[in-house]
C-alpha cells in the first residue's frame, strides 16, 4: 500500500481536473483525445514520436502494487511507438536504487517511479533530471520537488473523509451512534491522513461517536486478528471503516465467524472482491472507498506525453500539469457497475 501521500504541492483535485486525463484509463476503447484549448498540441491514441518508458515500483506483494504493475503494462501496450522497460520490483531501496540507476544507463526517455520509499529514493529523482530524463513521481512522493517532473497519486486524506461522510450521511438520524476504525500501519503518513479525514467528517455528525480503533498491516491475517479484538471488545456499534480491502478479507472472516451483522462496513482502495460483495449486497460491507491503481495507467499517459512534448486533451496548458491528485469517490451497490472494470485482485 502507498507510503506516502500528496503533501504541500499544487494539486488537480477530482474529476473536473483528472478526469480529462483519466477517463482514457477506465476505457477498454480509448477514444481519440481532444486537441488542448488554443491549438496547443494534445496527446491522443495516434502512433507519434517513439518513447521509451523505465518504470520502477516496488515489489507486487500486495493486490494493490499488483494492479500497479497491471495497468502500467496494460496502457503502454496501446500504443504501439511506447517501449516499456520495467524493473523485476524491490522493496530493497537499495536495490531499487541499483534498478532505476540501470534505467538511467539506458538513457530512457522518461521515468514512471512509485519508490518503495519516497524520502530514501529522492536522491536517484535527483540523478535522473539531472541526467536529462523526466520523472513521473507516482504516488509516494519524493522529499524534493526537484526529484520529479509531476507527481500523481491517491488522496488519503480524501479517502477518509468520504468513507466518514458516507457513514455520517447514513447514520445521522440515530441517536447515540458508534463507529469503529480498522486502520492500517501507524507507522505510515497514509495511515494517519486516512484517520484524520475521517475524524474530520465526523465533527459534521455531533451524534456520531467512534468508540475504537485497532491498527493492522494491510494483510489477510492482520485484518482477521485486529477484527476479532475489535468485535470481542465492542459488543455494538453500527459502522466500521476498513482502511484497506486486502486486510478487509480477513476482516470479514472475522465478523463471519463472530455471526455479527449489526453494523454497516466501509471498505478502502477498490479491490474486485469486495465491489462484488457490495453487488451482491448480502453481508455488512456497503461501499469502498477508491484508491485507485489506475493512476499507473495515466502515469504512462502522462510520460508518453512528456517524451513527445505534448499537453493533455481538453486542457489550454502545452505542458503537462506539475500535479494531480486523484478522487477518492464512494463505490456502493448504486454505482458498483461503473467501478466493476477498476476493481484489483
Amino acid at each position: 500500500m502507498p507510503e506516502t501521500s500528496r503533501r504541500g504541492l499544487l494539486s488537480l483535485t477530482a474529476a473536473a481536473s483528472a478526469g480529462a486525463l483519466l477517463s482514457a484509463c477506465t476505457s477498454n476503447e480509448p477514444k481519440n483525445a481532444a486537441p488542448a484549448a488554443g491549438g496547443a498540441p494534445a496527446a491522443d491514441d495516434k502512433p507519434g514520436t517513439p518513447v521509451t518508458i523505465g518504470f520502477a515500483g516496488p515489489q507486487a506483494d500486495h493486490g494493490w502494487l499488483n494492479a500497479i504493475n497491471v495497468n502500467a503494462k496494460k496502457r503502454a501496450e496501446k500504443y504501439s511507438e511506447v517501449t516499456l522497460e520495467i524493473t523485476e520490483g524491490s522493496n530493497d531501496t537499495a536495490t531499487q536504487i541499483g534498478q532505476i540507476q540501470t534505467l538511467i544507463n539506458k538513457k530512457v526517455d522518461v521515468l514512471v517511479i512509485l519508490p518503495a520509499d519516497g524520502k530514501a529514493l529522492t536522491q536517484v529523482g535527483l540523478q535522473a533530471m539531472k541526467a536529462g530524463i523526466p520523472v513521473i513521481n507516482l504516488d509516494r512522493v519524493f522529499a524534493s520537488p526537484q526529484a520529479y517532473r509531476c507527481w500523481i497519486g491517491g488522496d488519503n486524506y480524501g479517502m477518509g473523509l468520504n468513507a466518514g461522510r458516507w457513514i455520517g450521511e447514513r447514520l445521522k438520524d440515530k441517536p447515540d451512534a458508534k463507529v469503529v476504525e480498522l486502520a492500517g500501519m501507524d507507522n505510515l503518513e497514509l495511515t494517519r491522513q486516512r484517520t484524520q479525514g475521517f475524524d474530520d467528517a465526523l465533527k459534521n455528525y455531533p451524534n456520531i461517536r467512534k468508540v475504537a480503533r485497532q491498527a493492522a498491516e494491510f494483510t489477510v491475517e492482520s485484518g482477521q486478528a485486529r477484527m476479532a479484538q475489535l468485535l470481542q471488545a465492542q459488543q455494538r456499534f453500527d459502522a466500521l471503516w476498513n482502511h484497506d480491502d486486502d486486510q478487509g478479507v480477513g476482516a470479514l472472516r472475522a465478523i463471519q465467524q463472530a455471526g455479527r451483522d449489526d453494523f454497516v462496513m466501509v471498505g478502502g482502495a477498490g479491490a474486485r472482491s469486495a465491489m462484488d460483495a457490495i453487488k451482491a449486497d448480502k453481508g455488512v460491507l456497503k461501499a469502498t472507498v477508491l484508491y485507485p491503481p489506475t493512476m499507473a495507467a495515466s502515469a504512462i499517459d502522462l510520460a508518453r506525453a512528456l517524451g513527445q512534448k505534448k499537453g493533455i486533451g481538453g486542457m489550454s496548458e502545452l505542458e503537462i500539469p506539475a500535479s494531480i491528485t486523484l478522487y477518492s469517490a464512494v463505490v456502493t451497490k448504486e454505482n458498483v457497475d461503473e467501478y466493476l472494470p477498476t476493481g484489483f485482485s
